[in-house]
């Protein structure tokens, strides 16, 4: 008697666990977990080069940053690139790139220094234009003051760039 009852509830959580993988795939179509929310109208999209006048910047960060800006939103949505006509435009210009001494201690000394950048974003919307919208992002990275800056800078900006391409994508395409 006990080994058909225990028969029974392995044939009962087998036949759940296949009716919730089931439910699972097909929803997996319907939701986005990174929820952003492009209209059907809008099927293309065009990155400028970004100006650049922050003074202490390396010369092609602004290069660098379109580019990176092209990538997150061809990777990461359904839209194509169009250097002409497109449905929504980015434009903007790199305002700061600043290395600022943070945590004083004892000696005249500090402890860590704080990296920023600072971005000036237009965002047009062709299609809609009461979507656009003009705003600065920025973001930072602490490093210890002993670290040769010239030898981090490389990967502070990559790191810094994600973030700021993160804060970019989500205020378009999912109206954070």
């Amino acid at each position: 008697m006990v080994r058909v009852l225990s028969t029974i509830n392995e044939f009962v959580l087998k036949k759940v666990f296949f009716y919730v993988m089931i439910i699972c795939f097909s929803l997996s179509g319907c939701y986005s977990f990174k929820g952003i929310a492009i209209p059907p109208d809008v099927n293309t999209y065009y990155v400028d080069n970004f100006q650049l006048t922050a003074s202490s910047a390396p010369g092609d960060l602004n290069q660098r940053f379109a580019e990176a800006l092209r990538a997150k939103v061809r990777n990461e949505s359904r839209l194509l690139y169009r250097e002409e006509n497109a449905d929504i435009e980015f434009s903007g210009t790199i305002t700061d790139f600043t290395l600022i001494p943070e945590a004083p201690q004892a000696g005249n000394t500090v402890a860590l220094n704080r990296f920023e950048i600072r971005v000036s974003v237009t965002y047009t919307n062709n299609v809609d234009e009461t979507k656009s919208w003009k705003q600065t992002f920025s973001f930072f990275k602490t490093f210890a003051s002993d670290q040769d800056f010239l030898s981090l800078q490389e990967s502070l900006i990559n790191d810094i760039f994600k973030q700021i391409m993160e804060d970019i994508f989500n205020k378009a395409f999912a109206g954070w």
